[in-house]
């Protein structure tokens, strides 16, 4: 399960409808609990592709973004991104480029934009498992890092 604070959901949903027609992308970074991630801190970063299609994260914001977390006591816990124009779920290319067996890929849908839609998935070996998103009630602004 993943737990999102709703301030968190919140940004990520309006980054995504202001980066339209492009995919927006980031890191989420929290703790573990009990087998449970709980995002603490989410790093909006460029998608360099500045595509619709696919997305790359700019690896010099990624490298900032990672130390940021660890100066903060927490772990990246996976990614994020948008598919403007299709459903939540991992496209052949992000099964493919999922390297990492223990990250979250959350996708954004955001094919009927008043109506977004965020997915969460643990992909290993090209094996998709949808993965519980929980979001919080909170009673805090965000805090959520841009980096361009």
């Amino acid at each position: 399960m993943i737990k999102l604070p709703e301030c968190f959901y919140n940004d990520i949903v309006e980054y995504g409808k202001n980066g339209v027609p492009e995919e927006i992308c980031g890191l989420i970074g929290g703790v573990v609990s009990d087998g449970d991630k709980e995002i603490k801190e989410i790093y909006f970063l460029e998608n360099t592709d500045h595509s619709n299609e696919h997305f790359s994260m700019n690896p010099v914001d990624q490298f900032a973004a990672v130390r940021d977390m660890r100066g903060k006591g927490l772990s990246p816990l996976g990614n994020f991104h948008s598919h403007p124009e299709s459903p939540s779920r991992p496209s052949e290319e992000d099964k493919r480029l999922a390297y990492d067996k223990d990250a979250s890929y959350m996708i954004l849908s955001l094919m009927n934009i008043d109506k977004p839609v965020l997915k969460s998935f643990h992909i290993e070996d090209g094996t998709v498992t949808e993965e519980e998103i929980i979001i919080e009630e909170d009673n805090e602004k965000s805090q959520g890092i841009f980096t361009k």
